[in-house]
């Protein structure tokens, strides 16, 4: 892709030299294209791609102009085929595009292809493979959706995460993953998997592109023609607090490295960390998440059960058949207590403006049959609350390291200027 300084050309960056005539669309897409043909064979971050003929035809004012996008394949698009990740729908091709796809195409962008996910987005893992090591996993289920901007062949992807499927895969292949709060981004249109737990979110090489993107496609945005740069500057330094999870003993030493190093930036940039310990009751919370994912597995995918269960993974199969055993009385009493939670998420945040912990348990996992515990993102993902992935390091073994960044609930703006202040504060990587 377009170089700057060594470094793949980022959204905002192509947005402003594509609109100052300094870039060449045409260019651009030719550049993305060529590295993707090139990375590909080895890569496997797509299902399937436009050709650069009809993306080149596809060229449309908008703030978007010439931008090329990943698109999970869970989200419908009508020139290109959903798989779902599975061979039921190896051949669906929807009638009409997601309201997120409509919305790009209406903003300029181009799509460019379907990203590779897990099946139904739920751990059984497709053929990609980490950008920095193709013996470890990129992570999931947004796996070439992550791949495919670490590897600097597009600006900007779309994925979404149920537990841990945008924060993980960013924090495995180096890039910054961002999950809005719950209900930010239109889930029409998109193959669910939970419906009270399904986030759609972007993948970026920075926080800023991530911010635009957010603001261009969240629900309710009306900006169609104009191109407006966010302001994340803030007045003062933001509060942040260490929190103490449950699982913090799963933590490599790297990632507590990496943790502690992060404190450290904050710190020298007038920020005074503190470690946080919240109520159990959030931690306890998240033992609902089976139930809700059970019990909603189960319903979408009784069809699939009962006419295409030889053509299912074993992972979706378990998982329906549990959740079949899930009564109503359960499922309601489950979503009752993450919906209190979700409701009282602002006492956590009434003295501070981000809560600071790993977005994973250190690199990503050598193998490609797993791709990675998820439990540190659980809680942002039950809550419905803003999380981030923002890349600080390599290991030893020269896999990207980062941290995870929460919010409170709806307060995404507020949540995205505190997460370029400790993008600033970590500095060059």
């Amino acid at each position: 892709m377009s170089e700057q300084q060594g470094k793949p050309l980022g959204l905002i960056a192509a947005v402003k030299q594509i609109s100052e005539g300094k870039l060449d669309p045409q260019a651009l897409l030719t550049q993305s294209f060529e590295l993707a043909n090139q990375l590909e064979p080895n890569l496997k971050a797509f299902v399937s791609r436009n050709t650069l003929e009809d993306l080149k035809k596809a060229i449309a004012p908008g703030p978007l102009s010439g931008i090329p996008i990943g698109i999970k394949d869970i989200i419908n698009t009508q020139d290109l085929i959903t798989t779902n990740g599975s061979p039921i729908y190896a051949n669906h091709r929807p009638q009409e595009d997601a309201p997120i796809v409509q919305r790009i195409r209406a903003l300029g962008g181009l799509i460019f292809g379907k990203t590779v996910t897990t099946q139904f987005a739920w751990r059984t893992p497709g053929p990609t493979v980490n950008p920095w090591n193709s013996e470890h996993t990129p992570g999931g289920s947004s796996s070439g959706s992550a791949a495919s901007v670490a590897a600097g062949i597009l600006p900007l992807a779309i994925g979404s995460q149920t537990v841990g499927s945008i924060v993980r895969p960013a924090a495995f292949c180096g890039v910054v993953g961002f999950k809005p709060s719950f209900g930010s981004i239109i889930k029409e249109g998109v193959h669910p998997f939970a419906y009270s737990l399904d986030h759609i979110g972007f993948f970026t090489r920075s926080v800023e592109d991530a911010a635009f993107a957010f603001q261009l496609l969240k629900d309710g945005s009306t900006k169609t023609a104009q191109i407006a740069i966010p302001d994340l500057k803030l007045a003062h330094a933001p509060k942040i607090a260490l929190l103490k999870t449950p699982f913090d003993h799963l933590m490599s030493a790297e990632q507590q490295q990496t943790l502690q190093f992060a404190v450290e930036k904050l710190e020298q940039a007038g920020v005074s960390v503190k470690t946080m310990e919240i109520p159990a009751q959030y931690w306890e919370g998240i033992d609902q998440m089976p139930t809700i994912m059970g019990y909603d597995v189960a319903h979408i995918h009784q069809k699939h059960m009962e006419n295409n269960q030889e053509l299912l993974c074993e992972n979706i199969k378990e998982t329906a058949t549990k959740g079949a055993e899930y009564s109503q009385a359960q499922y309601e009493a489950a979503l009752a207590v993450q919906s209190k939670l979700r409701h009282s998420v602002g006492e956590l945040f009434k003295d501070v403006d981000a809560l600071l912990l790993a977005p994973a348990t250190g690199e990503a996992p050598k193998g490609l049959s797993w791709t990675g515990d998820p439990s540190f993102c659980a809680l942002g993902s039950l809550l419905g609350i803003p999380a981030i992935n923002i890349p600080v390091g390599k290991s030893a073994n020269g896999l990207p390291l980062g941290i995870q960044l929460m919010g409170n609930y709806k307060a995404d703006e507020a949540f995205l200027k505190v997460a370029k202040f400790t993008e600033e504060a970590i500095g060059s990587r």
